[in-house]
């Protein structure tokens, strides 16, 4: 039997509030019976009481926490930080912080909501300086997990090592498997393309004793292949990847919808394929992607897009319930403090040599 959990949702965060954050609660129970799971909502306490009324949710299932004070989507993340004590946001994470809850959920401001979890939870490790957001990328061997698809602009080889191991025990704990694969993304999978950051995290993947299943160069059809469990990037080059995917998914939608139902015989074929348009359509959704676990923190928050739907908001929720009953973070310590020791050997061996003897 599973494990109980509590997860603490933000319910003003995203674009639309409660009423797609109360019924995401309820689209997880419908598609994954959330047995052992609850659910404590931060928020205007009427109008969530409303939406748990509407979608036949009572105090077995949800508690709430009131709040009046909300922060904005335009808010800038150290305005946050200054105002944003006591607002549904931030008591999310302080039920984390305190033991309470076993994971947050958030629509909400993602600038926010980065910088409010480092400082409430603080990074996982000594040394790491930002989360890393991961998503979930259906493919067409099941899911490939990419990181950094929006966090950190800009990456050193030691942040994507250290991508490469989050990633790693992210997938294990989210989708099970026993030894994921790693790939860094590049503009070449031979040994001398991309730049110098690149590079140098391949060298240190090969060479540092990781016991990670590191493949190599991946190229950016990879992702959507499959080729390895995990890719790795920077978050600007992974947040467009993400958004292009998105785009694209929505696209092959809007050009099948018009093509099938263009005339009477595209309409009967439609019909006789139905079964296999709804595989495909589940494969593609974009909403099977949302929920991006920010990894790095002492704790689990998870990133929904803010223009979620329920579905959408509901699979944010699975993920967090997944990783809550995992041993997720512990392992990501564990391969952390190992990649410290790495990287300070080389200090060690100049710091000798430079000693007079």
């Amino acid at each position: 039997m599973s494990s109980p959990v509590l997860i603490s949702l933000d319910a003003m965060g995203g674009d639309h509030g409660p009423p797609v954050v109360v019924a995401g609660v309820r689209d997880y129970r419908n598609r994954h019976g959330g047995a052992g799971v609850r659910f404590l909502l931060h928020g205007d306490e009427t109008a969530i009481r409303a939406e748990m009324a509407k979608h036949g949710l009572g105090p077995d299932i949800c508690d709430v926490r009131h709040t009046d004070k909300v922060i904005a989507m335009t808010e800038k993340p150290a305005q946050a930080m200054r105002r944003g004590k006591g607002s549904s946001l931030w008591n999310a994470i302080e039920a984390v912080k305190s033991g309470e809850a076993g994971a947050i959920v958030s629509a909400g401001n993602t600038g926010a909501l980065m910088a409010i979890s480092k400082l409430i939870l603080r990074m996982s490790a000594h040394g790491l300086e930002r989360p890393a957001i991961v998503a979930s990328w259906p493919t067409l061997r099941g899911v490939t997990a990419v990181l950094d698809v929006g966090a950190n602009i800009e990456s050193d080889a030691e942040q994507l090592v250290e991508f490469a191991i989050m990633g790693e025990a992210f997938h294990a704990a989210v989708h099970g498997a026993e030894r994921p694969t790693i790939g860094l993304l590049n503009v070449g999978s031979e040994d001398m393309k991309g730049h110098e950051e690149v590079r140098e995290a391949a060298r240190i993947l090969r060479e540092g004793g990781f016991g990670l299943a590191y493949q190599g160069f991946v190229e950016g059809d990879d992702i959507a292949k499959g080729t390895v469990d995990v890719v790795v990037t920077d978050g600007f080059t992974g947040n467009i990847a993400l958004k292009t995917a998105e785009g694209v998914a929505r696209f092959i939608s809007a050009l099948m919808k018009e093509a099938l139902t263009s005339s009477l015989p595209a309409k009967a074929g439609a019909l006789l394929a139905m079964p296999a348009l709804q595989r495909m359509r589940q494969k593609i959704d974009p909403s099977a992607i949302n929920g991006g676990p920010l990894l790095g923190l002492n704790g689990i928050v998870v990133k929904s897009h803010g223009g979620a739907d329920a579905k959408g908001f509901g699979n944010a929720i699975r993920i967090a319930v997944e990783l809550a009953r995992s041993d997720y973070l512990m392992k990501v310590s564990e391969s952390l403090n190992r990649l410290t020791l790495v990287l300070e050997q080389p200090a060690a061996v100049d710091a000798a040599m430079e000693t007079p003897q």
